[in-house]
């Protein structure tokens, strides 16, 4: 099959090599030219993940018309803020039976939707929609460390269809209905991975990461049971898995932006140095709309955006989050 992956970063570069180890033709959609020439040609991305060798039967092109053509699965791997731009794109390119599985994490301000919930009001046909999350850093799922995922979907028909696709004997892949428990872990995880690299970065050590952690594994599930999700998604592989591996892990630019903003860093700086999207420097501002919108406390999350978009000083603003009034551990469930 023809699987086109949009999207040449190292999130849509990791599983395009996962899709072609899987006998199935990769098309590459890149921004660049010269990025799609050298993926094409010289089996590898020459502006992420650089030193994979890339499977040869992936291919890319600059054109989108020219990568969605002939697809009998698509696969969107663009920053979340570009996801309604591109399925505005495809509208009309791509067969409103095809399916689509989107691997973008986060919220649309405007909107408060979700990814796949962007796709279906663009697009329609909301059962041949999917989504995959987990703690699958790009730089080890390119090299086929074992991992393990969760493929979302309204349609168990359609989660099957993605699981067959992708599931591999180094890339498991387990499927669930509560794509909006997913989605939500998918955004949130990143916003407390911002706030344990700024912990760390101010010095302090694991207890506060581990507490860190837990706190915000609390807040992702009061928001994620108010908007229709479940609880126990939080525990999973797209919650639990993906907090720990983010806020742990070298590889997460979420958790090294969090570093080098206690230090005194900007977004700009670290976008400019690393050519990465920060989805959580995003996410800690769409979570604000939603859990105003559900009347959802979300202290963590009020904390990093102060910090990452209001000038907020790191030291006093842990200093507020640590002086707030003692509670039990789990409300609003």
């Amino acid at each position: 099959m023809k699987v086109a992956v949009i999207g040449a970063g190292s999130w849509g570069t990791a599983l395009a090599n996962v899709l072609a180890s899987n006998d199935n033709e990769v098309c590459m959609w890149a921004r660049k030219p010269e990025v799609a020439e050298a993926i094409t040609n010289e089996h590898r991305n020459p502006r992420y993940l650089s030193d994979a060798a890339l499977d040869p039967a992936i291919t890319a092109t600059a054109k989108l018309e020219e990568a969605l053509a002939g697809a009998g699965a698509v696969v969107v791997v663009t920053p979340s803020r570009l996801l309604r731009d591109f399925a505005e794109r495809m509208k009309g390119v791509v067969s409103t039976e095809t399916p689509i599985i989107i691997c973008s994490k986060g919220v649309e301000q405007e909107t408060m939707l979700l990814p796949i919930e962007i796709y279906a009001d663009v697009l329609g046909n909301e059962d041949r929609l999917a989504v995959l999350s987990g703690p699958n850093h790009a730089e080890e799922v390119v090299y086929r460390t074992p991992s393990g995922t969760v493929i979302a979907s309204p349609s168990e028909q359609t989660a099957l269809f993605f699981r067959g696709l992708f599931a591999s004997t180094s890339f498991r892949c387990y499927v669930s209905s509560d794509y909006i428990g997913v989605e939500l872990c998918a955004a949130f995880k990143n916003v407390i991975a911002i706030a344990v690299g700024i912990a760390y970065g101010m010095g302090m050590g694991d207890n506060t990461a581990a507490m860190l952690m837990t706190r915000g594994l609390a807040e992702m599930s009061r928001l994620t049971v108010k908007c229709g999700g479940q609880a126990i998604t939080c525990m999973g592989l797209a919650g639990a898995g993906d907090l720990i591996a983010t806020c742990t892990s070298e590889h997460s630019r979420n958790r090294s932006f969090g570093v080098e903003l206690a230090k005194g860093g900007t977004l700009d700086a670290y976008r400019e140095r690393t050519h990465m999207v920060v989805e959580g420097a995003l996410a800690c501002k769409t979570l604000k709309t939603l859990s105003e919108a559900y009347g959802v406390e979300l202290p963590i999350t009020d904390v990093v955006r102060s910090v990452v978009w209001e000038g907020a000083d790191p030291k006093a603003a842990a200093k507020d989050l640590f002086a707030r009034p003692l509670t039990t551990e789990f409300y609003g469930l």
